[in-house]
C-alpha cells in the first residue's frame, strides 16, 4: 500500500531532463527579453552617445591633424622664403658695400683731380707772378740804369774830364747805388 504522501513526493521528486519547468521557462523568456531590453535602452541612450562623441572626437583629431600639417608646410615655406631671403640680403649687402666702395673711390679720384687741377692753377697763377714780379724788377732795373746814365752823362757833360775822373765818376755813381742792384 501506498500512502498518498509518499506518492506525491515521489512524483514530484522524479527525475527531468535537464531539470526543465515551466516556471523556468517563463523565468529565462522575460530574463532574455528584459535584457534584450536594456540592451536596446542602453544602446540608444548611452551606446549612441558614446559612438557620437567618440566619431565627434576621431574627426577633431583629424581636422587638428590636417591643420597641424597645413601649419607645418606654411612654417616650412616661410622658413625657405625667409632663408632665401637672407641669402638675398648678404648679396644685397655685398652689393650694396661694392657701390659704396666704387663710389668712395670715383669721389676719392675726383677729389684728388680736383686737387692737382688747383695744385696746377696754382703753380700756374705763382709762375705769372713770379714772372710778372720778373719784369717789374727788370723794368725797375732799367728805369735805374737810365737814371744812373742819365746821371752819368749829365756828371760826363758837366765835368768833360779825362778818362780817369770819368772811371772814377762810374765807380762813385754805382757806389751810392749800391752793388747789390747789380748783383740781383
Amino acid at each position: 500500500m501506498r500512502t498518498p504522501g509518499i506518492v506525491l513526493l515521489t512524483e514530484q521528486m522524479a527525475p527531468r531532463l535537464f531539470d526543465l519547468d515551466f516556471q523556468l521557462l517563463a523565468d529565462t523568456t522575460l530574463t532574455i527579453i528584459a535584457v534584450f531590453v536594456l540592451f536596446l535602452a542602453l544602446s540608444y541612450f548611452l551606446f549612441n552617445p558614446a559612438r557620437k562623441f567618440l566619431q565627434n572626437r576621431q574627426e577633431k583629431i583629424a581636422g587638428e591633424l590636417e591643420n597641424a600639417k597645413t601649419k607645418e608646410e606654411e612654417a616650412s615655406k616661410l622658413k625657405e622664403e625667409y632663408e632665401a631671403k637672407l641669402s638675398n640680403v648678404e648679396k644685397e649687402a655685398d652689393e650694396i658695400l661694392n657701390a659704396a666702395r666704387r663710389k668712395a673711390l670715383a669721389n676719392e679720384n675726383r677729389i684728388i683731380a680736383e686737387a692737382k687741377e688747383e695744385a696746377a692753377r696754382i703753380i700756374a697763377r705763382a709762375n705769372v707772378e713770379a714772372e710778372l714780379e720778373k719784369k717789374k724788377v727788370a723794368d725797375e732795373v732799367k728805369q735805374e740804369m737810365v737814371a744812373i746814365a742819365a746821371a752819368m752823362a749829365g756828371k760826363i757833360v758837366t765835368a768833360s774830364i779825362d778818362e780817369k775822373k770819368q772811371n772814377a765818376l762810374i765807380d762813385e755813381t754805382l757806389k751810392e747805388i749800391g752793388e747789390s742792384t747789380w748783383l740781383s
